[in-house]
């Protein structure tokens, strides 16, 4: 049995980033991961599919190559070559990522491993005692009842990310994050794509303008999509699958891919037995990620927080310093800048209006079209930045929409976490031309002295 200051189950981007964190402030760290290290966002999520979305953009870019004057001809998709290059950029990932934690002298352990008790986990046939146990297990891609995945005509995301073929027709069931991304992949790869989303909206968490603006934009794609209509059951033919809705429309498409978002894994890993308090799977915690049971903790997608890896590695860093007895300040989930990576990008931090509405905040919004900034029409991208601001007082949320504009963000979450107001924003110089003027610019109209903008 070895003893340890920190045990940490999961080696996912919450897990690791406890594990190296606390090591750094001294701490005799364990971590256990039952795959690869890295977790989902390296090998099954944000990584891999930001690759495939890359390669798409390359492929519209050929297409669309006369546009600018460039002489080039698509002729199709190479798939072999297009995973070799994604798996590429996993692999370099994964060895750096494997060699930081080895330089850190943290004991890594790869296998399966179980809570046994409040201080305990159970790996390999291991025990593996520690002062405070974090809990990082992460999550799975969820299916609907009725639909059984097989990996090859049904299949989730971590089953479309390996495909070697473009299929000729894709349905995406599930208008989220994940549906989203993989229908833009698909559609610049050269398949048919409906998306059918039983909300109102695509990306429904997003500000409502958001939403309708993504609507239009894959409407241009010829990206097809049925919205606020529930699934009710699929069936499999030969060389398709045929999926009826609630009001009974049927879709067929080559392949069906179920994007309906992802559960906890806690099942059958001695969380319940050891008394952890719990809500469908999740584990409950407080504001500074701390299980009902003293010394043990959890992070990422197995808490019911923003599913992002950025939010998980956060996670992990909070903890190895409450632990540390650094007492870092809680996150505010509220601030945490969100991304959706299709073509084109949503990206967000804050407030949305319905929300800072809700919370009671007299409201005033400004919405700045890019088609008033240079860089914008040089890419031939459209959209917008939204702000949500109080009335004289600070930015309350800022939405955009557009190719790349997931870049923005970094400005953005400083605007917001430091509840800046439009005039603290306006003096700044924005270098031109940049797709980073139109924040300037929208702050500029908002405190009242438009200089691109009608207002």
């Amino acid at each position: 049995m070895a003893d340890f200051d920190l045990v940490i189950l999961g080696g996912g981007s919450g897990g690791y980033a406890a594990a190296l964190r606390a090591s750094q402030l001294g701490q005799k760290v364990v971590l256990i991961e039952k795959e690869k290290l890295g977790g989902t966002c390296l090998h099954k999520g944000c990584i891999p599919t930001k690759a495939l979305l890359h390669a798409g953009e390359i492929a519209d870019n050929t297409r669309h190559a006369g546009e600018f004057g460039v002489k080039a001809d698509f002729h199709s998709m190479d798939m072999g070559a297009v995973n070799s290059y994604k798996d590429g950029v996993v692999s370099k990932l994964h060895k750096g990522l494997e060699g930081l934690v080895k330089s850190r002298n943290i004991t890594y352990v790869q296998g399966s491993g179980k809570l046994i008790s409040k201080n305990t986990i159970e790996a390999n046939g291991e025990k593996y005692t520690g002062k405070n146990i974090i809990l990082a297990t992460g999550s799975f891609p969820k299916t609907l009842p009725g639909l059984e995945i097989d990996g090859k005509q049904i299949m989730t995301s971590e089953q479309a990310m390996h495909l070697d073929y473009v299929p000729k027709s894709v349905i995406v069931l599930g208008g989220g994050v994940i549906g989203c991304e993989f229908a833009s992949v698909w559609k610049s790869f050269g398949a048919e794509v409906t998306i059918v989303e039983g909300l109102s909206h695509l990306v429904a968490l997003e500000d409502e303008s958001s939403s309708k603006q993504l609507e239009r934009a894959f409407r241009k794609r010829g990206i097809n999509f049925e919205l606020g209509v529930k699934f009710k059951s699929a069936e499999r033919g030969k060389k398709d699958v045929t999926i009826t809705l609630e009001d009974g429309k049927k879709f067929s498409a080559q392949i069906l891919l179920v994007a309906v978002g992802r559960g906890p894994v806690s099942s059958g890993l001695g969380y319940e037995e050891a008394g952890i308090k719990m809500d469908r799977g999740y584990v409950l915690v407080d504001d500074k990620c701390r299980t009902n049971v003293a010394g043990i903790w959890a992070v990422g997608d197995l808490i019911p927080t923003l599913q992002l890896a950025h939010v998980g590695f956060a996670e992990g860093i909070l903890v190895a310093e409450e632990i540390a007895g650094l007492n870092p300040r809680a996150i505010n989930y509220d601030g945490v800048p969100r991304v959706t990576y299709s073509e084109p990008e949503v990206a967000s931090v804050g407030l949305t209006t319905a929300a800072a509405k809700a919370a009671g905040h007299d409201v005033v919004e400004l919405n700045y079209d890019l088609a008033g900034n240079g860089k914008a029409n040089i890419l031939k991208t459209a959209g917008s930045v939204k702000l949500v601001a109080k009335k004289n007082g600070p930015i309350l949320g800022i939405h955009m929409v557009g190719s790349r504009v997931g870049e923005l963000l970094a400005e953005a979450q400083l605007i917001y976490n430091w509840e800046a107001d439009a005039s603290d924003v306006a003096q700044h110089i924005h270098a031109h031309p940049t797709l980073s003027e139109a924040m300037g610019e929208a702050h500029l109209a908002l405190a009242g002295k438009p200089l691109h903008a009608h207002g």
